[in-house]
């Protein structure tokens, strides 16, 4: 027996991602070179050969929509299935704007009755992770589980940043906790849910007339204990690229010289929606290392353990390193750029330099997320010749260079938007 259907919640806004999800949803967010995160829950469907997907869209949902399309990348443009987008709407029966993420799926209960379905699957659509959905299946088949829930181990010092649980020997879930400031295990939620249809419809249903709209919060915290609640453990490679730091040292995994998160598996594909790009050239003056280079992209400088997206062209004399560059970015003859994260569109002028100096004042606006010397730019933002900018700052989307003024340097924390 196969899963028949998932839902993949790819609505979230991504504010710990800053600047790269003001205008897109996180699921929509680039990575890995060539891939946004969506890819990976799509993969891992049609890999487990899970053919009727709902993606459900809320903030900025257009990226997104124009990423999937009618999903033939991923073999999912079926007239029998295939992919669907459950977007809020106003109706009889609906709300409009989704109130959480149980009320998301209360909002399109008459889709999952008319799929007729007695076990749902419901994914996270901003994790990378490679997982067959199958094996997950047939153990929560075999508990007998009204509700199952994918685990990972992680480290203490990150378990503050999910949902954290308890299990007893048999991995029946005895304790949940989200986000705690002193988490009681390494024990955390993946995301990834498998429902008895039975119970999640009648769960719903109550909670919606008491107001309670959120599938961790309402739907696992307050019934643990009552429902047959079954923890599944996954020890492969997971990464919640939720926070700046988190989405930064999940890209630089990849550069390892035989990273345990295999991009390059044949049976295990990850599919995307390529643009149109010709070929990679590098020139005779290129140095590259420990790198990912783009289709498309034009390399005449020295690139060291970066992630250079589809279209990025580097002029003479330029350095990159500890960097990830997305789409399209020009990078001007002489200009340097270390530990820093610049979005697509943008130029940077001659000989500017961006994440200098060894002041790691945190940023003014966001110190919780770059205090550890990352710099931020915007999509579209113009960096002007010969700038300075330090360590920790953030610049916003579309920032011109007369917005610079006359200024020659950016200390670090500084904040332009």
């Amino acid at each position: 027996m196969s899963i028949k259907y998932a839902m993949i919640l790819a609505g979230g806004k991504g504010d710990r991602l800053s600047v790269l999800s003001v205008e897109r949803a996180k699921a929509a967010v680039p990575f890995g070179g060539c891939y946004r995160l969506i890819d990976f829950p799509l993969s891992n469907c049609v890999n487990s050969g899970i053919y009727d997907v709902g993606v459900l869209t809320q903030y900025q949902p257009r990226s997104l929509i124009e990423h999937i399309g009618v999903g033939r990348p991923w073999d999912l443009d079926r007239k029998k299935g295939g992919i669907e987008f459950l977007q809020p709407y106003l109706s009889r029966t609906a709300k409009g704007w989704y109130r959480g993420t149980a009320d998301a799926i209360y909002q399109n209960l008459n889709i999952l009755s008319r799929k007729k379905i007695a076990h749902l699957l419901v994914l996270s659509g901003d994790h990378a992770y490679l997982m067959d959905y199958n094996p997950l299946y047939s153990y929560h088949l075999e508990r007998d589980a009204d509700v199952t829930l994918v685990a990972t181990r992680v480290d203490k010092k990150d378990a503050p940043r999910f949902g954290i649980m308890e299990v007893d020997g048999d991995n029946w879930i005895t304790g949940f906790e989200e986000k705690p400031f002193s988490p009681r295990t390494d024990i955390a939620f993946m995301g990834i849910y498998v429902f008895r249809m039975e119970f999640l419809v009648e769960k719903l249903i109550s909670n919606a007339r008491e107001g309670k709209f959120d599938l961790v919060r309402n739907i696992i915290v307050e019934n643990v204990g009552k429902a047959k609640m079954q923890a599944y453990f996954y020890n492969d490679p997971w990464f919640d690229a939720g926070t700046v730091r988190a989405y930064w040292e999940a890209n630089m995994h990849l550069l390892e010289p035989l990273p345990a998160f295999n991009l390059y598996n044949p049976d295990w594909m990850v599919f995307t929606n390529r643009g149109h790009y010709p070929p990679t050239h590098t020139l005779e003056k290129a140095d590259i290392s420990s790198s990912i280079i783009g289709e498309g992209a034009v390399i005449k400088g020295k690139v060291v353990n970066s992630v250079i997206f589809p279209g990025v062209i580097l002029e003479e004399g330029t350095e990159v390193v500890d960097s990830i560059i997305f789409n399209n970015t020009v990078v001007k003859e002489g200009a340097k750029i270390n530990l820093s994260i610049l979005d697509k569109n943008i130029v940077v002028g001659r000989e500017a330099i961006i994440g200098y100096g060894d002041d790691f004042t945190p940023n003014e606006a966001r110190p919780e997320l770059l205090d550890w010397g990352v710099n931020l730019v915007g999509k579209g933002s113009e960096i002007p010749p010969r700038v300075i900018i330090h360590r920790n700052c953030l610049i916003g989307i579309g920032i011109k260079e007369e917005r610079f003024g006359e200024r020659k340097e950016l200390k670090s924390g500084e904040v332009l938007i």
